[in-house]
């Protein structure tokens, strides 16, 4: 047990069930907007591949529209986001950052 709560401690991001869900996303960065698509989310945070590499520790913003098959709604949920970039890499010459949620709301 000690283990398993040393590493959830050393990393909160990865311990979310992560569901494999590509939606656009339009992210507010401290350098603008940018033009996304998410690989996977979690309750935590979220996977996503984007034009440019984001710094670490960088605040964003973003609203997406969570399905309503997923959401188990009759429409989609609209959630707007803040949080900040904690990990960035190039995979297959692609841009991916991963971002915990920090505050979240939901959109009427």
């Amino acid at each position: 047990m000690g283990y398993w709560m040393k590493l959830k401690e050393e990393n909160p991001v990865r311990t979310a069930v992560r569901f494999p869900m590509k939606l656009p996303l339009q992210i507010q960065t401290p350098r603008g907007e940018l033009h996304a698509v998410t690989e996977n989310i979690s309750a935590n945070g979220l996977l996503f591949v984007s034009e440019h590499i984001l710094e670490l520790n960088s605040r964003i913003e973003f609203t997406i529209a969570m399905p309503a098959a997923v959401m188990g709604s009759t429409t989609d949920v609209k959630i707007h986001c803040v949080g900040r970039v904690v990990r960035c890499f190039q995979q297959d010459n692609t841009s991916k950052a991963a971002a915990v949620i920090d505050e979240y709301f939901l959109k009427a």
